[in-house]
């Protein structure tokens, strides 16, 4: 049985760690097998789509951890060129990489819109009148469906050209592109700031989608982050939904 090898990477749901040729991501402890088995699942749908994602080689029990091995990402991250580089260069092949994702059908995947409304109704730090009115607006949104990556920045992206690899596919679901783009710019938001309506732009430019129509999606989509467990950002998360000055 090959060996557990080092660490390449850490977040807040998961550990990524050497396993032979392939890597092993180990979800930490609480949920992980759920984990462990939806994002294979999703995984396992989005290979038959020929989108640049790992293919899954196993699920399983790591060392009383669960985690799924899979293909190995290049070292190189998008975030490297992404912070350094001035202009809308690395937005606009952010954005070219976020399009081919969402012209994929997303069938068999779980629902954007349902993700959210589950969200929303569960998050705390809403009174019910907040409440009742984001789903309102959530539910005055168009619907779609597309694949949606449900968490892509750059720290996602590995490799360059023709070689990019977009991993971390746990939130993967079927839905408005408009809404995943959104949720991008939340994370940039906090993330880098000075980048987040640069990438909405570059995307919309893309796509000839509307500005407004991707900011349109910013009241559900920050709400629904509040149930995350990122504390430190649900000050900002609560004026992103339009919830406090």
């Amino acid at each position: 049985m090959t060996e557990i090898g080092r660490i390449l990477g850490s977040g807040k749901e998961a550990e990524v760690f050497e396993y032979g040729a392939l890597v092993l991501k180990l979800y930490r402890r609480a949920a992980s097998k759920a984990s462990s088995f939806r994002e294979a699942a999703n995984l396992s749908i989005l290979e038959r789509l020929a989108l640049p994602a790992p293919k899954v080689h196993a699920v399983g029990e790591f060392d009383g951890r669960w985690g799924v091995l899979m293909d190995r990402a290049s070292s190189s991250c998008f975030a490297d060129q992404f912070v350094s580089t001035a202009g809308r260069a690395p937005l606009e092949d952010m954005a070219q990489l976020h399009r081919s994702i969402h012209e994929k059908p997303g069938d068999g995947l779980p629902s954007l819109m349902a993700r959210l409304f589950a969200r929303i109704r569960r998050a705390e730090h809403l009174d019910s009148s907040s409440r009742n009115r984001l789903l309102a607006q959530l539910e005055s949104l168009p619907d779609g469906d597309s694949v949606c990556h449900g968490d892509f920045h750059p720290w996602n992206v590995h490799g360059s050209g023709q070689g990019f690899m977009i991993v971390d596919w746990l939130d993967a679901s079927c839905g408005n592109p408009l809404a995943d783009v959104c949720r991008t710019y939340v994370l940039l938001h906090h993330a880098m700031p000075d980048r987040a309506m640069g990438y909405v732009e570059a995307y919309a430019s893309l796509t000839g989608s509307e500005v407004s129509g991707i900011l349109a999606w910013l009241p559900p989509i920050a709400a629904a982050r509040l149930t995350e467990g990122v504390a430190h950002e649900n000050d900002e998360l609560l004026r992103l939904a339009g919830l406090s000055p």
